[in-house]
Order: structure tokens, then C-alpha cells, then sequence
């Protein structure tokens, strides 16, 4: 049989020092202007409204909109740190409860710094391109997707036919993948 415990007395928050929260990875991808960025921002809102301390990772080279913050299309903005390299702020990550990062893609340590994240329990939320405009992996990201528990694939909306676009189309004639 078992104890009635009342239930403010078995609860426990992210806030207690021996409550160990359990980690994981949620991944957004989806093509430019697909609303990664404002997804991902939505979900930091959210957890700082439950007072969940949150830490948003840009990638430093990443200045279309904002220095010293992560910045939708539309400019929202949220203040963010700048590298171009994961592991260097691991011990700054591990200071917080929620980590943000942004356009993950570009990040060559993301699916190591990501996963071990988790395993420290912390939750990781990337937002980034799955693929070129050549229809291409991008970068390590696709090795995201098996350590990840939840896989959000967004889309845009072309601009031609103004129907879902999955894919980035490229307008110009650059044949680089990264263009800043």
C-alpha cells in the first residue's frame, strides 16, 4: 500500500539544489524565413516567464540585425553571447537551466556541445537551416536530429507561388553556401 504523501511536500522545482532536472535536446529546422529564430525566441519567453535561467548562443558571425543580441527577421531581440565555437562557453552554459542556440549550422560542435548539455541536464533548443539551397545538408546539423526528443521542421512561404516552401531558394547567382 502505498504512503499519502501531500503534494506540496513531493514536489520539487528547478530551483531545489537536489532536484535533478531532466535534460534533452529539441531541435527547430526549416528554411530561411521559415520562423526558426521567432520559435525559438517563443520558447525562451516561456521558460523565463517560469523563471527557468536562460542563456541564448548567437553565432559571432551573425550581425545582419543585431551585435550584442539574437534578432528575428521583424527584429525581435533577445540579448545573446557570441562565438563561433560551442566548447569555449560550455562552463558559462552549465550556469544556466535553459540554452538557446541560433543558427546552429554554423556551429562545427554543436551535436557534442548539445547532447552533453543535456546529459548534464540542461534543456538545448537549436534553431537552424537542414539544408543548403542546393538541398544539401547543412553543415553537422542533420546529426542533431538522433539525440534530439523532439524534431520541429518548419516551413516558409514562397514567394513565387505563395505556397509552403521546405526548401531555401537562392536568388542570386553566389554559388557559397555561407554568404556573412
Amino acid at each position: 500500500m502505498s504512503e499519502n504523501i501531500p503534494v506540496e511536500e513531493s514536489q520539487t522545482t528547478v530551483h531545489d539544489p537536489d532536484y535533478k532536472q531532466s535534460g534533452h535536446v529539441e531541435l527547430i529546422i526549416g528554411p530561411m524565413f521559415s520562423g526558426k529564430t521567432t520559435e525559438l525566441i517563443r520558447r525562451l519567453k516561456r521558460f523565463r516567464v517560469a523563471q527557468y535561467a536562460c542563456l541564448i548562443i548567437k553565432y559571432s558571425g551573425d550581425n545582419r540585425y543585431d551585435n550584442d543580441g539574437v534578432s528575428t527577421h521583424d527584429r525581435q531581440i533577445l540579448p545573446a553571447i557570441s562565438t563561433n565555437k560551442l566548447t569555449p562557453v560550455a562552463a558559462q552554459a552549465l550556469q544556466y537551466d535553459i540554452v538557446g542556440i541560433d543558427e546552429g549550422q554554423f556551429f562545427p560542435d554543436v551535436v557534442a556541445f548539445a547532447d552533453e548539455l543535456a546529459n548534464q541536464g540542461k534543456i538545448v533548443i537549436v534553431a537552424a537551416l537542414d539544408g543548403t539551397f542546393q538541398k544539401k545538408a547543412f553543415g553537422d546539423i542533420l546529426n542533431l536530429v538522433p539525440v534530439a526528443e523532439s524534431v520541429t521542421k518548419l516551413t516558409a512561404v514562397c514567394t513565387l507561388c505563395y505556397k509552403p516552401a521546405a526548401f531555401t531558394r537562392r536568388k542570386t547567382l553566389e554559388d557559397k553556401v555561407k554568404l556573412y
